[in-house]
């Protein structure tokens, strides 16, 4: 399965979400930047509430695209052990990048919110969305943070995932949507005709829609 760009998948994950549509204890959460496209047209379809959720990957250092953690914007931090003793990656190189991404997601939370406060996600029913799940590692990291605010129901949702991640994934919440899961998994971007990078103009563009709109 080949989607145009993130927006025709967004509009195509939605169409399974519909029982969850006109619920006002529903927020979806999209993940920066390119997740919120996806995120966005989900939200509007629902007629639900969209806000981000930052997360950070950490990145390999032979191989930066390659996820070894994820550090989100409550500081939730996941690693995985394996990689860093299979490549022999230092722990000094983990707190090297935690400082930067910190910066980072500081930079992002200035930019996106513009001082407003994150929405209230305790005993709500929480749609975390991004446009393709690989390792999985920051989804993960975000369902963590997303525990962490008391939220009563957690569901993920995207057009593509590998098979294996989506396994992992499914242990730690209430549901999983997927239109998509192949068992030979490369990259996201192999799944889209357009996967061109989303800019901070765009997501902040379209949480400011969301927010007319409702």
């Amino acid at each position: 399965m080949f989607f145009q760009d993130r927006s025709e998948a967004g509009k195509k994950l939605a169409e399974i979400l519909l029982p969850f549509k006109d619920n006002n204890q529903v927020i979806v959460l999209g993940l920066p930047r390119g997740g919120v496209i996806t995120a966005y047209e989900v939200a509007k379809k629902l007629n639900a509430a969209l806000d981000i959720i930052i997360v950070r990957k950490i990145g390999a250092p032979y191989n930066p695209e390659f996820a070894i953690g994820a550090i989100t914007e409550d500081g939730t931090f996941l690693v995985d052990q394996d990689i860093m003793t299979l490549h022999n990656i230092s722990p000094e190189y983990i707190n090297v990048q935690l400082q930067n991404h910190k910066q980072e997601i500081e930079r992002r939370i200035l930019l996106y919110r513009h001082n407003k406060l994150p929405l209230n996600l305790k005993n709500k029913t929480v749609i975390i969305i991004d446009d393709g799940i690989a390792t999985g590692l920051t989804i993960l990291a975000s369902i963590q943070s997303v525990k962490n605010q008391k939220a009563k129901c957690i569901i993920v949702a995207t057009p593509v995932a590998a098979a294996d991640s989506l396994e992992k994934i499914k242990k730690l919440t209430d549901n999983v949507f997927c239109l998509y899961a192949p068992m030979f998994f490369g990259a996201v971007g192999e799944f889209y005709n357009n996967f061109d990078q989303t800019s901070d103009e765009e997501v902040i563009k379209l949480l400011q829609q969301n927010s007319d709109i409702l």
